[in-house]
């Protein structure tokens, strides 16, 4: 069994390229309580969506990582494949945590980050053509409540990370580069956007990790 927990902002729309074998279940976002809703607390909601006896797999993709991480606290059950994300807060670039601490991601306009899609297909590293395509239209259809909460708790976030979770990580993820940490499925050339534009390498290590350990 499969829980799919895409990134920030993003939706079922970037699993669509992926072959997995079993049966596969979306985590789609729920709306925050509050602007101060803390993870903890939205990770015990979203985890309602898991059986709690299930043996499962939890994949998070960037910031879907970090709850997938929360959410197997509350089901011990369950497995963690993290995809572009942190195995820990400590692997927050410093620059981030500055940010983070002094508050500056509250002045970022995430309602203006659609208007600069090509700056965005830098970031992560998105190939044109359809790639360039479903990048924009996550963008533009992002909530910028949402995404305004999401990156405060991603700038906040206190873990620990989860001891035992898999980690497959691009060479060229700018948005969030894996640097000195430990990865066990590096994927040369890949971005950010590597749940996308490596679906087929990224479903033959998730498949083959699960046949490993049935």
């Amino acid at each position: 069994m499969w829980y799919l927990i895409p990134g920030l902002g993003a939706d079922e729309r970037v699993f669509r390229r992926l072959r997995l074998h079993g049966t596969v279940h979306i985590l789609n976002w729920l709306a925050p309580q509050s602007p101060t809703e803390p993870l903890m607390h939205y990770a015990a909601r979203l985890a309602e969506s898991v059986p709690l006896a299930e043996s499962c797999w939890l994949v998070g993709v960037s910031f879907g990582g970090l709850l997938a991480q929360e959410i197997a606290r509350l089901r011990p059950m369950a497995r963690v494949v993290l995809i572009s994300s942190l195995g820990g807060p400590h692997e927050l670039a410093p620059v981030l945590r500055l940010a983070g601490a002094a508050g500056l991601h509250r002045l970022v306009p995430f309602g203006l980050i659609s208007c600069l899609p090509r700056l965005a297909q830098w970031f992560f590293g998105a190939r044109g053509g359809t790639e360039y395509r479903l990048l924009h239209q996550i963008l533009r259809d992002t909530d910028p409540v949402f995404a305004s909460w999401a990156t405060g708790q991603l700038l906040a976030w206190q873990g620990p990370g989860l001891p035992g979770a898999v980690r497959l990580h691009g060479t060229r993820d700018r948005l969030l580069p894996a640097g000195a940490a430990p990865i066990d499925y590096v994927v040369p050339g890949a971005g950010h956007f590597l749940i996308v534009s490596h679906a087929a390498q990224v479903s033959q290590a998730l498949n083959e990790l699960a046949s490993q350990l049935k």
